[in-house]
């Protein structure tokens, strides 16, 4: 049997990478500091949170982690400009479930 004759023919593959947008070389990113940096670490915490709350534990622990090293990067002036209710979070609450004493993920029952 005689496959049928397609009207349209694929392009060609280069012509297909062409198409395709790459992003161009980045610069690299500035270090942020002072309310950029606690405008980042807040987002970070309420990114988390929010993954808590939808139970996607694992990105709720690859947030917590840059949370965390946001928020040890503050001087103690910028963290009291993160609302307490993130810090309580971050701090208690996260660290209950994910702290260091909990057992690490992928090691499921049997």
């Amino acid at each position: 049997m005689v496959p049928p004759k397609i009207p349209w023919a694929c392009p060609p593959v280069s012509a297909i990478l062409q198409s395709v947008s790459m992003p161009a070389n980045k610069k690299p990113a500035k270090p942020l500091a002072g309310p950029a940096l606690v405008k980042e670490t807040c987002r970070r915490i309420r990114l988390a949170r929010s993954c808590w709350d939808a139970h996607n534990n694992p990105a709720c622990r690859g947030e917590r982690v840059k949370a965390l090293a946001l928020y040890g990067s503050l001087t103690a002036e910028e963290r009291e400009k993160v609302p307490q209710v993130l810090r309580v979070w971050l701090r208690y609450r996260s660290g209950k479930y994910f702290g260091e004493g909990r057992t690490p993920p992928g090691s499921g029952r049997k």
